[in-house]
């Protein structure tokens, strides 16, 4: 039987460039299905175009917190953030807003779970660090996810950084950020092999991949549409730095 492939892909945050290396990567492997995890928007210049593009490629497309907020903001909002949500269309903000909160898999035997940040909601944000409560509660069923089946592996995104734990037979993994990582200044995605829809036990695999992309000519897409914020979002992209983090420009 040959394996499907199936890519999880999340954080795009507007940058175009990056999404377009990775989608082109994705093509070079000759993926089956591509899962998007969320956050599509803000932070980056052209989230505009991300949503279409993302709209039109991605399989299955999960809302993430930025998603979900970014649409109701009213004009009080700071400068940075009318900026992106006006950069949308009122079709945009509407699609986005109507997004699933998470998505399950059949895979060689195992039921995974997909979601922007955890099995609470996507504004719930559970970190590589995270306590054993935290590791339980992802792999719960609850409002946000449905009944059914409990998942053997969960997968989100969020937090902008890649790991994978398994804990007694359970996987828990970070697929990272396509458009603003914060573990490393290049693309990651996962790749997942196997069965689809196989309840049986196969053979399955699992990989962190990462596509390095020309972070200047985003930086410089940024600068020609006028994006607020650019000093900051430009060394994030560099160095992988956030913004919190960084030194002051006092």
């Amino acid at each position: 039987m040959s394996l499907e492939r199936v890519a999880l892909i999340s954080d795009v945050h507007g940058n175009l460039t990056a999404l377009d290396a990775v989608l082109d990567d994705l093509r070079r492997r000759g993926v089956d299905q591509i899962v998007n995890l969320g956050d599509f928007v803000g932070k980056g210049p052209r989230g505009r175009q991300v949503v279409d593009r993302c709209a039109e490629v991605c399989d299955v497309n999960v809302r993430g917190n930025w998603d979900d907020f970014l649409p109701t903001l009213g004009d009080d909002a700071s400068a940075g953030m009318v900026w992106w949500r006006d950069e949308l269309r009122p079709d945009q903000h509407e699609w986005l807003r109507t997004l699933p909160l998470s998505h399950d898999l059949l895979m060689s035997g195992r039921r995974i779970r997909l979601f922007h940040a955890s099995a609470t909601s996507p504004h719930v944000r559970v970190r590589a660090s995270h306590t054993a409560e935290e590791f339980e509660g992802m792999f719960a069923n609850t409002p946000m996810t449905g009944d059914g089946p409990v998942p053997s592996m969960v997968g989100y995104g969020d937090i902008h950084e890649t790991f994978v734990e398994v804990n007694r037979g359970r996987t828990l993994f970070n697929v990272g950020s396509v458009g603003n990582p914060l573990d490393e200044p290049e693309p990651s995605y996962v790749l997942l092999e196997g069965a689809l829809g196989e309840q049986a036990p196969g053979r399955f695999g699992m990989q962190i991949v990462r596509v390095p992309y020309d972070v200047e000519s985003e930086i410089s897409a940024a600068a020609r549409l006028g994006m607020p914020e650019l000093e900051p979002y430009a060394i994030e992209l560099r160095t992988a730095v956030y913004r919190g983090l960084q030194p002051s420009r006092a």
